[in-house]
């Protein structure tokens, strides 16, 4: 079994800064590509930042120059710093993680339960 957990959301004034982790635990052979997306309310789940095992990103342009995301292959665990958050950042914030289990022939997508933020004007 797999799990993914998030922490670190919550209330912050527009301008300020959060920091997301999720960690990924149980039987685990490897982990390649680790992101975080957000669903606002009233909206599709979009892209935020993806990062590979090498340390290559990708993000979303709201996310470019203000979010840094970071991986710890060791630890597997996978944080999202934003910065100069705005109103519009508002969302539940998912974790994902594409992982190859010890038991299973194929990588398999996961999904944390999601972590609130929300950022006040």
């Amino acid at each position: 079994q797999v799990q993914l957990v998030e922490s670190g959301g919550g209330l912050v004034q527009a301008g300020g800064s959060l920091r997301l982790s999720c960690a990924a635990s149980g039987s685990i052979r490897s982990i390649n590509a680790m992101g975080w997306y957000r669903q606002a309310p009233g909206k599709q789940r979009e892209l935020v930042a993806t990062i590979t095992y090498g340390g290559s990103t990708n993000y979303a342009d709201s996310a470019k120059g203000r979010f840094t995301i970071s991986r710890d292959n060791a630890k597997n665990t996978v944080n999202l710093t934003m910065n100069s958050l705005k109103p519009e950042d508002t969302a539940v914030y998912y974790c994902n993680a594409d992982i190859w289990g010890r038991t299973t022939a194929l990588p398999k997508a996961y999904w944390g339960q999601g972590t609130q933020v929300t950022v006040s004007s």
